[in-house]
């Protein structure tokens, strides 16, 4: 079902802040930024070889970034998996019985069809399915 680790996503307060120390302590570069009003969030892409860390500000006080970092602080708030066929992998995982955030695509960052497994159905860790075309 899942091919590779698409991107970490990693929630912040302060994007221009946090990039500094990635560009400039770490080396990696951003190569974009993209608001997503859905998702009420900011994000800034940086690859790394094959995958990305996505760095996410929220946009707005009631976002779900806003409210990971008010309840966990910042850090790491999902990883992604990329699958070749989002409809097909939701379909296996609800016949497996798992908790799904998502039961039907939507848009995420960078064009992609997304859709998150509840952290209560995998040990914790909100997970992202994620379809690049």
């Amino acid at each position: 079902m899942v091919n590779k680790v698409d991107h970490i996503g990693i929630a912040v307060k302060n994007l221009n802040e946090t990039l500094k120390f990635y560009e400039e302590i770490l080396g990696i570069k951003c190569v974009s930024t993209e608001i997503v009003e859905e998702q009420k969030v900011k994000v800034a892409f940086l690859p790394i070889g094959d995958t990305e860390v996505e760095l996410l500000e929220s946009t707005e006080e009631d976002g779900p970034i806003a409210k990971f970092i008010e309840k966990r602080g910042e850090g790491i708030q999902h990883i992604a998996y990329r699958v070749d066929n989002i409809e097909k992998a939701i379909e296996e995982l609800k016949e497996k019985g798992i908790r799904l955030i998502d039961e039907k695509p939507r848009y995420g960052a960078g064009g992609a069809k997304i859709a998150f497994l509840h952290p209560k159905s995998t040990f914790g860790v909100l997970i992202e399915l994620c379809e690049r075309e």
